[in-house]
This record gives C-alpha cells, sequence and structure tokens, in this order.
C-alpha cells in the first residue's frame, strides 16, 4: 500500500496513548495523516506517541478527553478540528474491558462498560459529523470478536460490543452518502510480549497459528481509512480464523 494516502488529512484516535490506539495513530501517521489522541489517564504515554508521530513528519495533538462526557467530546473535537483545520478520520478506539461473571454482575459494573463503549463512540460520532461530512470522510469503530461470540464471563463487554457493531450499521445508513462508517472487530490481540497459559491457548486454537498483534488490527483500520467510500457499514473480524471455531 502507498505510504502517503492520507497526506494533507487529519485523523482522531480516541484512546490512542498506547497499546492498540497507538499502533492505530501510528499506522494512520505513517501514511500521511496528522494526528490527534484523546487520552483520559495516560497523559505521559499520550505525549510520547505524540512526539512519535511528529518524529515521522506529522503534526500531532494529545488531549485530554472522556468519552463520556458531551462537553469532553464537544471540546476534543474542537482542539483537533482548530489545530488541523480539518477532520478527516475518526476513530473510536477507547474502551473497557472486565471479567466478571455474570450473576454477580452489578449495575454500576454494567453501566459502566456501556458509557465508555457504547455511549463514548456516539457522542464523538455525532459531534464530529458536521466536520467529516465536509470532508467526505470515515468513522472506524473498534468492536470485539466479543460482539459476535458469547463469551460467558464477560456479558456486559460482549453486549456493549454487539451493540458496537448495530450502531455501526446504523450510523453507515444514516450519514451515507458523505460518511462511510465501518468496523474492526479484533480477537485475541497480544499487548504484553509475553506469551502465557492463556494466549498460548488461544495461538493453538486459532488457524493462523498466532495471535494478534496491535498492528494486526492498525493495518485493518488502515483500510477502512483509504478503500474505496463505497464500502461502508462493514465488521471486518481480525482475528486470524478464531471466530471459526
Amino acid at each position: 500500500m502507498p505510504t502517503q494516502l492520507l497526506s494533507g488529512k487529519s485523523a482522531l484516535v480516541t484512546g490512542g496513548a498506547r497499546r492498540i490506539g497507538r499502533a492505530i495513530a501510528l499506522a494512520l501517521s505513517g501514511a500521511g495523516a496528522d494526528v490527534a489522541i484523546t487520552y483520559r489517564s495516560s497523559g505521559d504515554e499520550a505525549a510520547r506517541t505524540a512526539g512519535e508521530i511528529e518524529a515521522l513528519g506529522r503534526r500531532s495533538l494529545a488531549v485530554e478527553c472522556d468519552v463520556r462526557s458531551e462537553d469532553s467530546v464537544r471540546r476534543a473535537i474542537a482542539a483537533t478540528v482548530a489545530m488541523f483545520g480539518r477532520l478527516d478520520v475518526v476513530v473510536n478506539n477507547a474502551a473497557v474491558f472486565e471479567t466478571a461473571p455474570l450473576e454477580s454482575l452489578t449495575l454500576d459494573q454494567w453501566d459502566a462498560v456501556f458509557e465508555t463503549n457504547a455511549r463514548g463512540p456516539f457522542l464523538v460520532a455525532r459531534e464530529a459529523l458536521g466536520h467529516l461530512r465536509a470532508s467526505h470522510g470515515r468513522i472506524i469503530n473498534i468492536g470485539s470478536l466479543g460482539g459476535l461470540q458469547a463469551w460467558a464471563n464477560h456479558a456486559h463487554y460482549c453486549s456493549s460490543k454487539a451493540a458496537l457493531h448495530m450502531l455501526t450499521a446504523a450510523m453507515a445508513k444514516a450519514f451515507a452518502p458523505q460518511v462511510s462508517v465501518n468496523c474492526v472487530a479484533p480477537g485475541w490481540i497480544e499487548l504484553d510480549g509475553s506469551l502465557g497459559e492463556a494466549a498460548a491457548r488461544f495461538a493453538a486454537k486459532t488457524p493462523m497459528q498466532r495471535n494478534g498483534t496491535a498492528n494486526d488490527v492498525a493495518q485493518a483500520v488502515l483500510f477502512f481509512a483509504t478503500c474505496p467510500e463505497f464500502i461502508t457499514g462493514q465488521v471486518m473480524a481480525v482475528d486470524g480464523g478464531l471466530g471459526l471455531s
């Protein structure tokens, strides 16, 4: 893929300071985009990631943002547009993950996961929509294999990601034809570089015989950021075939 397909464009990646979000931000900047990242508590990591983006020759912005808050989201969108003069790509990556038995889930646990994983992408997309319509931009949501399959000890997480997958389809219809909306649904992604017992078990179950990496997810996001705008409303599993088992 040519390296500057996003030259002259700008992107916003929520939760872009570290892990998968960082990989996405770097992939987009590597393709030529100026990139803003949001963070809640990872200020030092956000500053480092912003520095890495600038080292690639692109402009960067790290902005504190709570995606659960309308005011916070509005400020982040406004800061991004003020910095770059436009907004072309929004990646809804910020999310929370929790393991808990369904029978003992509290209402606070349920609401906390949905506030970030479902309400957050809705708020970010809604506030960014005017700018994205002006640029014929893209929204890329980060879902999960858990939104496609039921995991007994992650019911609130799975339900929130399934909601995000449906929201992707609804936004694709509502925001067309100016804005395309798609979703990347990662499977098991190794993030700490270590191969624990659970990671080894999942790798053995995966047809590709390995677990995913943050860069695998980032490259799928880059595809949706640069593919024909006619592709919309899709959920792409990035799981090495794990969901086939």
